[in-house]
């Protein structure tokens, strides 16, 4: 397997929720003037064995994208010993020309560095382009402790069960600031209606002490390995408000495939504390809604299988069932007397039976158009050499300029590429314009050499990891 490892990461000003657009809220951003968890991520990914391309996808206030792009740059820039590439809106922008001349719709919602859903398929999109037959994601807040954590993430992963299931996605799990996989919740009065981290408990604890490999009811998006197998296939929805992981494993079975648990793939997760909790349950009242709803649909649609909530024990099937309404009000009701967060949870119930139904109604059936198109759109930029060249030049144009801007002994570990070259958008785009005029892919390469001060994209580093055998892996049928 050729692995290619995707980080996400947040760059937004501390009084960002969101704006007009409810995806585009998140758990945990870094300030502009805050350094983050990105580098301490980085720091525990270089004793990694088998670590090849490091890619970092930001997301940032528009008014950011540059700085944002050039900060989280010189975090990569210090850690030298693993290979990065940071994708900003300079590459989006060049992946978007590049559809265009591919005569692929438009898909700036669906494909994108806003939203939960549509980073991540930026991530299957650019390891596509790059020729990558695997994606491992990781979140900026994580620490992978284990020199074997990518091989194990490979393991199994593009084989077969006895049963001849294809093992095309699979998840680990997280430990916590206390070294628990267990959930901090807690049995109070106003959780009555909303036993969340219960069900995952209850859920979890039975999988740890199953099989190796297990068929998952569960996803940890920060600890998730997909085949291209699916990722080709199959995209995130871009319109889920959060819980993308999690809504990628019910599109999975929808679609006819499966995710399964590895008890023995596991990193650490140390989040920064969530600004407002009231604010992050507004945003699961979204997403919840919006599943039972998505799902609702679903069953109308003749070539697709039926996910029900029974299949979905103990986890997440109590949330995707009838009266979900009803119990998501009262609970944020009940926390807006119980909880810090007041005014937050007190907006939240309100959202319940207005905006949030109301997304949810008009949204539902955009993810099963998306997917017409999004297998097409893959097939037509696998393995792209003049986009994945634009992509390494751009990056490799950044990395540099911010070195030069950076200290004398940064500047002179991470700069080894000729100064006073052009900006990096402009040499990266003239590559991608080449097919511009007609070219046919290898001419168009051949014929818009960059200037002479412009580096040579360097080869992408790849790394082969054996997926090893599956003889523990046992299918529970049961439910």
């Amino acid at each position: 397997m050729n692995p290619v490892v995707v980080i996400p990461t947040f760059i937004y000003p501390r009084r960002h929720r969101g704006g007009a657009d409810v995806v585009s809220t998140y758990d945990h951003s870094t300030a502009p003037n805050q350094e983050g968890e990105l580098g301490r991520c980085l720091e525990s990914l270089a004793k990694v064995e088998g670590l090849g391309l490091v890619v970092i996808l930001v997301s940032a206030d528009v008014s950011l994208e540059v700085q944002a792009a050039e900060k989280v740059q010189a975090i990569a820039n210090r850690h030298s010993d693993v290979t990065t590439l940071v994708i900003g809106a300079a590459e989006l922008a060049l992946i978007e020309q590049r559809m265009a001349q591919q005569n692929i719709e438009r898909l700036s919602k669906e494909i994108g560095l806003q939203g939960y859903g549509a980073i991540r398929n930026l991530g299957l999109l650019v390891a596509n382009v790059l020729g990558f037959d695997a994606v491992v994601f990781l979140d900026d807040d994580e620490v992978i402790d284990d020199p074997k954590f990518l091989e194990k993430a490979m393991y199994g992963l593009g084989k077969l069960t006895r049963q001849g299931v294809p093992i095309v996605a699979k998840t680990g799990y997280y430990l916590n600031d206390q070294d628990s996989y267990l959930s901090k919740w807690e049995d109070k009065w106003y959780n009555r209606f909303w036993q969340q981290g219960r069900a995952f408990n209850e859920w979890i604890t039975k999988a740890m002490r199953g099989p190796r490999l297990s068929r998952s009811n569960h996803v940890c998006g920060g600890c998730l390995a997909v085949h291209k197998e699916a990722f080709r296939r199959l995209a995130f929805d871009p319109w889920i408000t959060r819980g993308e992981d999690l809504d990628y494993m019910l599109d999975l079975r929808m679609y006819g495939s499966d995710i399964w648990f590895d008890n023995q793939w596991v990193l650490r997760h140390l989040p920064p504390r969530t600004a407002s909790e009231g604010t992050r349950f507004r945003q699961d009242i979204f997403r919840w809604l919006y599943e039972y709803r998505k799902l609702e649909y679903s069953r109308a649609l003749i070539d697709l299988q039926q996910v029900k909530p029974a299949s979905l024990e103990p986890y997440p099937g109590p949330f995707l069932e009838p009266g979900l309404l009803r119990r998501i009000r009262l609970t944020a009701w009940m926390r807006s007397f119980g909880r810090p967060d007041k005014k937050a949870y007190r907006l939240a119930a309100k959202a319940a039976t207005g905006a949030a139904s109301a997304y949810a109604e008009a949204n539902c059936a955009k993810y099963f158009e998306f997917q017409y198109v999004w297998p097409e759109a893959m097939n037509r930029l696998e393995s792209d050499q003049l986009l994945s060249e634009a992509l390494v030049r751009s990056a490799m144009l950044r990395a540099q300029d911010v070195a030069a801007a950076a200290p004398a002994p940064a500047a002179a570990a991470a700069a080894d590429v000729p100064t006073g070259a052009p900006a990096a958008a402009d040499v990266a785009a003239e590559v991608v314009a080449g097919e511009a005029a007609g070219a046919a892919p290898a001419a168009a390469a051949a014929s818009t050499p960059a200037p002479a001060s412009a580096p040579a994209p360097r080869p992408v580093p790849r790394t082969n990891i054996d997926a090893g055998m599956t003889t523990q892996i046992r299918l529970d049928m049961e439910d």
